[in-house]
């Protein structure tokens, strides 16, 4: 069966562009599309999708004011957060409150569809804040870059999440806020995390990740 998905913007040219990105993979199935938040709970009640892409920045009712009326009612549907922008402290907030990931509306086809299927799968999905130069200038930092994933420990799924935080540029309290973690487990995944990709700090971690394809 296809995945039920429930898309809420305001703007008619994003909705038209994701609809169509969505149709050529043919196993995503867009049971609705509103142009603002008023009308979510209704159509989560009655169509119930099996996840919902939220914009963040919508009249009448935002992503925000949704997904804390979602958390009030005990109302629970995987979401994605769209935005024009990186706006880091609204898409923290907005994981506080039970959204599962965050894509930007220039997205890609690839990028959409992956996101899609990992948060139905339980799975939460950041896009990365490391900048093309950066992953295109690796010898800046000096290291040998030719990574196998033979050579790495396999990471939970507890520490992907935390590792695609790091790398969409939080800082521990934020992802231990985000994550609702205390700072000292945090902390402890980080060096897990740091240990089993044999890299010695934050930067190194998520370009190894990067290129591993471990987050993408």
């Amino acid at each position: 069966m296809p995945i039920k998905l429930l898309l809420v913007d305001d703007q008619n040219l994003v909705k038209m562009g994701i609809c169509s990105l969505l149709e050529i993979c043919g196993d995503i199935e867009v049971v609705a599309q509103l142009d603002d938040g008023t009308g979510v709970i209704d159509s989560i009640e009655k169509l119930a999708p099996d996840i919902m892409i939220l914009d963040i920045r919508m009249p009448k009712m935002d992503g925000v004011e949704v997904l804390a009326k979602m958390k009030e009612l005990n109302i629970f549907v995987p979401t994605l957060i769209l935005s024009t922008f990186d706006e880091h402290d609204l898409v923290l907030k907005c994981i506080k409150l039970g959204a599962k990931g965050y894509l930007r509306k220039d997205v890609s086809l690839e990028s959409l569809l992956n996101a899609v299927n990992s948060v139905v799968e339980g799975k939460l999905w950041i896009q990365p804040a490391i900048t093309n130069q950066l992953l295109h200038n690796k010898n800046l930092l000096n290291e040998d870059y030719n990574f196998s994933l033979e050579s790495v420990e396999a990471l939970t799924e507890g520490e992907v999440q935390v590792l695609r935080l790091v790398a969409a540029g939080y800082s521990n309290n934020e992802i231990s806020e985000a994550l609702h973690k205390s700072p000292g487990t945090v902390r402890n995944l980080i060096s897990f995390i740091l240990a089993k990709l044999h890299v010695r700090d934050r930067t190194r971690a998520v370009l190894k990740a990067l290129e591993l394809g471990l987050i993408k």
